[in-house]
């Protein structure tokens, strides 16, 4: 298991190395993850290389590289974004030269998947039969979507707001359908929805 630091660090190389075609020095690792230490960068690094996510060429410069696996399995999950079209009147779809790597847009530390049943969020988008990617948290803003526990039994899909009296309001995003006002201590946040999947095969 690699720590969430580790993580970080394997996200950036990874996407240094797709964004630039070489791979990061220690210098780029730590500014961007924020740290000062090229020592900590370097263990972060070598960590990853014991994992077999990475391989470290000693004595070449920007000498780290995914292992051949690591971009085998990437490959698998990038698709080429060729350009942008209206929703509303038609224009031409101009291609582009970036890709979207669908792992880094759903995937992360914490996530997991639901599949929805039911309309009651279908005026948010999110309709019977859809795939919500749920980051674990305990805790969320006003107008998050969230996975809610209720009395430790019944778990919801539903729009959070805090009222003032420290009640929380979960809201079906379904005009037909009222929303539920509970004491705080009667939900449990289980996750915030941070992406959605549909199929139209």
């Amino acid at each position: 298991m690699l720590s969430i630091r580790q993580q970080d660090t394997y996200r950036f190389i990874r996407d240094f190395i797709l964004r630039h075609g070489h791979g990061p020095v220690l210098e780029e690792i730590a500014e961007g993850l924020g740290i000062q230490s090229r020592g900590t960068a370097h263990r972060y690094v070598q960590a990853l290389a014991d994992a077999g996510l990475i391989e470290v060429i000693a004595g070449r410069h920007r000498g780290i590289r995914l292992t051949e696996q690591e971009e085998e399995d990437r490959s698998a999950y990038i698709l080429p974004l060729v350009g942008n079209i209206a929703a509303g009147l038609p224009i031409e779809a101009i291609p582009g030269e970036e890709h979207i790597d669908l792992a880094e847009f759903f995937m992360g530390p914490n996530r997991f998947v639901l599949k929805v049943q039911g309309d009651s969020m279908c005026e948010a988008g999110i309709m019977d039969g859809d795939m919500v990617v749920v980051e674990q948290r305990n805790r969320a803003d006003d107008g998050d979507i969230v996975v809610a526990l209720i009395d430790n039994e019944v778990a919801t899909l539903k729009t959070l707001y805090k009222n003032d009296d420290g009640s929380l309001t979960l809201k079906p995003e379904n005009s037909l359908l009222p929303p539920f006002r509970y004491p705080a201590d009667r939900v449990l946040i289980q996750g915030v929805v941070v992406g959605q999947m549909r199929s139209y095969r």
